[in-house]
């Protein structure tokens, strides 16, 4: 029997830190700084509000981070957690100082001069609480955690902010095991993201002192499941030399969709039990460029606005693919430098000036198929009159964004090239 998820996503964003050689003395005191969220009041009233303070800078984010992915390994699947590498990151800057820090929220999309350092984390605050709201059709959890060696102290006023803002907990590990605490994260990430990712870390540099962990799990059921009867082999056109043969998924029904002329593409969305929708986004022959080069806030919104629900025939093909980036390399091209150099200020986490960020590391993962057994996927058809829909039919390569609709966050964003790419 087949399994009955339909899909199923997990990240994990990872940032290692360690001790960089300086022959300042530890001067900092456990102090309350200016900006600390902790000194006025929490953000009173509509956290959907506090939240669309940072949701535009997430999706500015979004659309960088692929653009760095495309850039690195051209003609790839890509497949990332755009809100889940904001969110490490901003628990980053929350303890960072100086030009680290204004470092890390500008490449994060943030415009330092409209937006305060207070209001980003506060936006992350609410939006963590909106997206770990538990509901029986969606799974979704997302958390962070701080790894921490045992001779590091961490400053109160950081202990309380990442609890308080991020969720997040922070573990006492004796880095001077390496095997011990490799173990232990991994473990941690292995519970988290319920088995799925076995290994996050495969070595352990010995002088890492602190590494973050950022994880998100979601698993969820298509709103109309498609029949196992209706999966037949095709053709996936990889490229103009190039075609693979695939498991294709059917379904004839009703669909919010939109052509857009003017980019040369086609926008499905397929919706998912709950508040999140998979967008999936297929350019005309030769036109996938044009199309990456377009993609903006702006482009996804006048989508969401255009689309309207209309009969087809899509075919998807059934997919399981991950992605693995190295984060340290992507945000320093973000001119994100002074956190992974000597001149890092990190000082906001103990009080010491004397920890950089060593390791940064991202995974996804995604499982896409029919969701259920032949039984159960019958009881999902609509009823259609006897004429022929358009079809549209997802045979080369697409864009893929799963959009949690309430929040209006990309929770997850890729590229299809090649749907058997292991």
């Amino acid at each position: 029997m087949m399994k009955a998820t339909l899909l199923l996503c997990l990240l994990v964003a990872m940032l290692h830190l360690n001790v960089h050689s300086l022959t300042q003395s530890d001067h900092h005191n456990d102090e309350p700084r200016a900006t600390d969220p902790q000194e006025k009041h929490p953000y009173e009233g509509d956290p959907l509000g506090s939240c669309q303070q940072i949701v535009p800078s997430n999706t500015d984010f979004a659309f960088r981070f692929y653009r760095q992915a495309t850039t690195q390994e051209p003609g790839k699947n890509i497949f990332f957690s755009p809100v889940s590498i904001s969110t490490a990151f901003a628990l980053l800057a929350l303890g960072s100082r100086a030009t680290s820090q204004a470092q890390v929220l500008e490449a994060l999309a943030f415009n330092l001069t409209n937006t305060r350092e207070e209001e980003i984390h506060d936006g992350f605050h609410h939006l963590l609480l909106l997206l770990n709201h538990p509901g029986s059709q969606v799974q979704l959890s997302m958390g962070n955690a701080l790894f921490m060696d045992k001779q590091l102290k961490p400053l109160k006023t950081f202990l309380k902010d990442i609890k308080k803002l991020y969720k997040g907990k922070i573990v006492s590990t004796n880095f001077q095991n390496s095997t011990e605490a490799k173990k232990e994260i991994n473990n941690h990430v292995k519970n988290k993201t319920h088995g799925n990712i076995n290994q996050i870390l495969k070595d352990l540099d010995p002088n890492t002192l602190m590494v973050i962990v950022n994880y998100i799990y979601f698993k969820a059921y298509w709103e109309n499941p498609f029949s196992i009867k209706g999966t037949r082999k095709d053709y996936f056109h990889v490229n103009a030399k190039t075609s693979v043969e695939v498991k294709m998924m059917t379904r004839d029904g009703f669909y919010k969709t939109y052509s857009d002329q003017k980019l040369s593409c086609k926008v499905v969305q397929i919706p998912y039990k709950g508040d999140v929708a998979a967008l999936f986004i297929l350019p005309n022959e030769g036109k996938m460029k044009e199309l990456e080069d377009a993609l903006t806030k702006d482009t996804l919104s006048k989508w969401e606005k255009s689309l309207e629900r209309r009969r087809i025939e899509v075919h998807i093909p059934k997919l399981s693919i991950s992605g693995t980036y190295d984060l340290k390399k992507m945000f320093m091209n973000l001119g994100v430098t002074d956190v992974f150099s000597d001149r890092a200020d990190l000082s906001g986490i103990t009080g010491r000036l004397d920890v950089k960020v060593s390791k940064a590391a991202h995974k996804a993962l995604l499982k896409i198929h029919e969701n259920g057994t032949e039984a159960a996927a019958v009881t999902g058809t609509d009823f259609l009159p006897h004429s022929v829909p358009p079809v549209v039919k997802f045979n080369r390569p697409f864009l893929l964004l799963i959009v949690d609709q309430y929040t209006q966050s990309i929770l997850f964003m890729g590229k299809i090239v090649n749907p058997t790419e292991k």
